[in-house]
This record gives structure tokens, sequence and C-alpha cells, in this order.
């Protein structure tokens, strides 16, 4: 009996290997045809568009129109040549796929001749694409530099004395009463016999009414004149608070978009910014600023946008954060993150994004084809917005290959430990 169960666990044994041969030459002829398959449809994509492109009109045709053009005399050519259309320096025609005239998600099949080198004046290392976004509002982080100036214009109203200013008052019928002074900080000059008189908030003329009435109690004719000496003493202050003349030059005030959304700025105090055009927010600055003081006026400037971050974690080379410092769509934030991992699940790359409101959003997206360079418009290559987080999942023989590890290779040999064992995660790869 002992020999028959002897023989029958050698028997078991050898079965198990058996099988285990069995699924390791089933995956590798699995693999080949794979390959073999993929190599098929490369073969077929050459064929479609030998070496990137077709050539409808070849070297001939190009020399006779580069010779035909070169014939022409100056003072008749009167198009303008495009610096890298068809001629010597680019002889062929390159065939494309323009994603406007064409269904997304279409083979190269769809090729046909673009104007893929043609450049206007100025363009020769890219075009002048239109603006990034009709008009940019301003948002939390954007600073600003906010640049002053004197309008040194009429005013539509008489000027009325502040604190600071400096008035000459004088009379022809008594000179001791002539003096220069200047309107305190509670308002009020210091006039002989009449001590403590209010000036601010009225206009030179009512000032000197209002000396003339008082001084008929001491003379019959006073004959009383007010020469504003010092004025607009709110915008000296103003100025010399903004003044940069003796660093780098001019009068300014660097501010930045609070997390409120607002800014602060010396006379006006706190601003709301944010969501503001730069045209808008200039006319709400100067009419604020018109409320406390007449002659300057305020031209913002955005010298630095808020960062932008997009975040690409999962099967890339390199996951992390990375700064968005223009339009950038998911394949060149898979780009910057240094590609995707062999292994990837690139048909369901998931994106997060946050609305307006800070409600979450997703969507799935595929770059498969794009990356294998099987889709001219894929319908996966999306915009990326900021604080978007881009998630390359791990596809199924990934999966399967950590389940084995853990589960066999950390698992049950990490509690039962052979001498012979079978590396299953090896056998998984193949």
């Amino acid at each position: 009996m002992r020999s028959n169960y002897r023989h029958h666990s050698v028997y078991a044994v050898s079965a198990s290997k058996n099988r285990l041969l069995g699924w390791a030459l089933a995956l590798a002829l699995l693999l080949v045809l794979a390959t073999a398959t993929w190599l098929a449809g490369l073969d077929t994509q050459r064929k479609v568009a030998p070496m990137g492109g077709a050539t409808p009109a070849g070297p001939r045709h190009a020399d006779d129109e580069s010779t035909r053009v070169a014939s022409i005399p100056p003072e008749e050519r009167h198009e303008i040549l495009l610096c890298q259309a068809l001629g010597p320096a680019a002889p062929y025609d390159i065939c494309g796929v323009d994603c406007a005239a064409c269904n997304c998600g279409r083979r190269w099949e769809a090729m046909r001749a673009i104007e893929w080198q043609a450049y206007a004046q100025g363009e020769y290392v890219g075009h002048a694409r239109l603006a990034h976004v009709p008009e940019y509002r301003l948002r939390v982080d954007d600073q600003l530099d906010m640049t002053y100036r004197l309008t040194r214009e009429e005013t539509a109203t008489p000027y009325r004395l502040n604190v600071g200013d400096e008035v000459q008052v004088e009379s022809f019928t008594d000179h001791e009463i002539d003096r220069g002074l200047l309107i305190q900080p509670d308002g009020t000059i210091t006039l002989r016999l009449l001590g403590q008189v209010h000036a601010t908030g009225r206009t030179v003329p009512q000032l000197r009414d209002a000396l003339e009435e008082a001084y008929k109690k001491y003379y019959k004719t006073p004959a009383i004149t007010v020469t504003p000496l010092k004025v607009n003493t709110k915008l000296d202050d103003l100025r010399a608070t903004i003044d940069r003349r003796a660093g780098i030059g001019g009068q300014s005030q660097a501010v930045r978009v609070t997390p409120e959304g607002s800014i602060s700025l010396p006379a006006i105090g706190s601003v709301q910014a944010q969501g503001l055009t730069l045209t808008e927010l200039q006319t709400e600055l100067n009419e604020a600023y018109r409320q406390v003081v007449d002659g300057i006026q305020v031209i913002p400037m955005l010298t630095q946008r808020a960062p932008r971050y997009v975040y690409v974690l999962g099967e890339v080379n390199s996951p992390g954060r990375f700064e968005l410092t223009g339009p950038t769509t998911a394949l060149q934030a898979v780009a910057m993150a240094g590609s995707w991992r062999v292994g990837a699940n690139l048909r369901q790359i998931v994106v997060f994004r946050r609305g307006d409101d800070w409600r979450l959003l997703a969507t799935l997206i595929n770059l498969e084809g794009a990356l294998f360079g099987n889709q001219p418009c894929p319908r996966g290559e999306i915009w990326i917005d900021d604080s978007d987080v881009i998630i390359v999942p791990k596809g199924k023989i990934l999966i399967a290959d950590d389940f084995i590890e853990l589960v066999f290779t950390r698992g049950v040999y990490g509690v039962f430990p052979m001498i012979n064992s079978i590396q299953f995660s090896k056998l998984s790869s193949l």
C-alpha cells in the first residue's frame, strides 16, 4: 500500500508539472499570434501611408514648378511665396489628416494632401495660432502690476480744499491779516481776530466769501483775497506711496489676487478682481479712485498667471505634479509624465476634474489608438484643465501578475517554503 501511495504522489506531481508546462506553452502561443497580428497591422499602415505620406506630386513636378517660378521676373511676382511651400527645399507634398474635416476615430485611410509645411511670414518655427481664449478673466493668485499716470485733465467740478493744502490769505485793508496758512488735520486754519475757521470741503471762492463775511465785524471793507499755494495733496500722498522712480522706475504697485478674489491698493483699499477682465478691472479702479482723488489713472497689467497643475499617476514612468504653462492635452500630459509603462490599460484612462463649485467630475478616455499610431484623430485627446488628475490604470496582465505575486510568491510560499519552488510571477510574464 505504501508503494502504491508513493507511485500516486509521483504521478500527481508529474501531472501538475505537465499542466503548468501546457499553460506556459499556450500563453507563449497566444503572445506569438498577437505579435504577428500587430506586425501585420503595421505593414498595412505602411502600405497606406509609406514614409509618413503619399506623394501626389513627384519630385519632377516640384522641380518643374520651382523652375517656372524662378523664371518669372521679380517685378511680375505679385503673390507672396510661403517660405516652406512646395519647392526645392520641400519637393514633396505631405499628406495628413485634418481632424476638422473627418470623423473622429477614423484611421489613416482618410489621409490627403494638406498644407503641412506652409508657414506665413515670421512663422518659420510655428504657426501664429489664435488666442487661447476670447477673453481672460482674473483668478486667485494672478499677479498684477498697477501702473499709475497723471491725467492732467480739467475737472468738471471746482476743486475743494483738503487737509494739508496751503493757502495765502491777504487783506487790502489790514496787512496784519496777510499770512500763508496750512490747513490743519482738523480741517481748520487760524486767522488773526477770527481764530479757527473751517476750510476743508470748501472751494477757494467759498472760503474767501466766508472770511469776508466774518471780518466785517472788525472792518467796514475787509477786501479779503485767498490764493491757493499748494493743492491736491491727496494726489501727492498717493504718488509718494507708489513712487518707484528710485528703483525699477515709474509709479506702480505690484499686487496679487487674494484667495477671496480681491486686491488691495493705496487710498481705496480692497477691490474685487476675480472674474473680471483687465478692462473691467481698470474701469472699477478708476471709478474708485475718482471718489477719493482726481487726476490719476490706473492701468492694470497681468505680469504672471496663477500656477496651474495637472497630476498624472498610475502606470507612467514619472508620476507626479506638472505645471501647465500653456494649453495642454491628455497626450501631452502623459508625455510630461515620462510616457506609459508596458502593460498599462490605455483604453480606460481616468480623468478627474473639479467644477466651478468644486464638485467632482470624471470621464474615461481611450488613447490606445493614438499612442500605437492607429488613429489620427482619437476621441480621447482632450484638453486638460487646471488641477485635473489623470490615472493610467494597470492592464489585466499586470493585475493578474500582482495577484499571483501576492497570493502565491509572497503568500503561499511565505507560509510553506519549498526547496524547488515555482515562480508563478515569472510564468505569468512569459
